[in-house]
């Protein structure tokens, strides 16, 4: 309370918004700490709760499945302030851009991607996220190539950074005539999404950028200006030397201008990330002796037929394959942070 009461008396203070990026640190640091403040009395309360109905029983006025249902509640609130204790990271509390693309397989990989992206849809809104797509490109026939979407909300970043990896379906496939078993390969990268609070140097000798028209296959959805922007960042790592093109495109307005923008925040939240992988690299060589996280592997099969979900980090798995694919891959998550949070 001391915490917040200081943080408060700053944004009280004569010219608190004449720097409008120390203004917002100190608005993230105060919304921050006060939901850790109200985690710790919910469960104080519900502890209280607990204790009374307790009572209530002993006398005969409450029953024994009533006490059972207030102390799972209570434990699960325990145990998520535990398991939000493993997201301690810089770009953890951050919100995250989560980009998926389909492997090769034709339409079965991309329609296995559109599963993927319903699913993380499905997460973000269970949990009070806001996801707007800054880029969609569509199959052929059905389902789609890629899509990069912006999750928006704290802890993001911290909660979804283990889903980076090789996504694996095993299922009879409703594309092929035979009805045989396929197997189709999506990836999915997770960056932490920056804001004007970090400072993030881009060198304007090593950007283009192109322009073209955005839209769908035809009719009303086609956009008769040139609005969809393609950016090309020259990309030379400082710590390897190595070269690479960094290749962002952004369709989420109709204005040009605004997608320029959007599209330098995601190179931003790239090149923000790169410095994190290369900061893990380094504690990992030092920490040898510790199991290696590796962030492009295959993570997880989703085997329909079987009705397995199986994270190949963690051993976790579940029979609950509809559940899943509806976003509840919270226990994923925890099983993955409980196993490498701490690393």
């Amino acid at each position: 309370m001391v915490e917040i009461a200081a943080l408060e008396d700053k944004t009280h203070a004569d010219g608190f918004w004449d720097d409008p990026k120390a203004g917002k640190i100190v608005m993230r640091q105060m919304r921050d700490v006060k939901s850790w403040v109200t985690a710790y009395d919910n469960i104080v309360k519900a502890n209280d709760d607990l204790s009374v109905l307790f009572d209530f029983a002993k006398e005969g006025e409450a029953t024994e499945e009533e006490v059972d249902k207030q102390y799972a509640d209570t434990l699960k609130l325990v145990e998520d302030l535990e398991f939000r204790n493993m997201l301690h990271e810089e770009a953890d509390m951050m919100s995250c851009v989560l980009k998926i693309n389909s492997g090769a397989g034709g339409t079965e990989s991309q329609d296995w991607a559109e599963m993927l992206m319903r699913m993380y849809m499905r997460y973000a809104e269970a949990h009070g996220y806001k996801v707007r797509i800054s880029n969609l490109l569509e199959g052929e026939d059905a389902g789609i190539k890629s899509v990069t979407m912006e999750i928006d909300g704290d802890y993001a970043y911290g909660y979804l950074k283990g889903e980076n990896g090789v996504h694996r379906l095993v299922r009879v496939s409703p594309y092929n005539a035979q009805g045989k078993r396929m197997t189709s390969f999506s990836s999915v990268f997770v960056t932490p999404l920056i804001d004007d609070t970090i400072e993030i140097v881009i060198d304007p000798s090593k950007l283009s950028w192109d322009t073209f028209r955005s839209g769908g296959a035809g009719g009303q959805n086609v956009n008769k200006v040139e609005s969809g922007v393609r950016l090309r960042y020259q990309y030379k790592d400082p710590y390897t030397g190595e070269e690479e093109e960094i290749l962002i495109e952004n369709t989420e307005t109709r204005d040009q201008p605004k997608n320029k923008e959007n599209a330098l925040r995601l190179l931003k939240s790239q090149l923000y990330d790169k410095e994190l992988q290369h900061r893990m690299e380094e504690r990992n060589k030092i920490e040898a002796s510790k199991k290696k996280i590796e962030w492009g592997s295959q993570i997880r099969s989703y085997v329909f037929d079987d009705r397995r979900v199986k994270d190949h980090r963690t051993n976790y798995q579940t029979s609950n394959v509809q559940g899943v694919m509806d976003g509840k891959i919270d226990d994923f998550i925890k099983a993955y942070l409980m196993e490498f949070g701490q690393k």
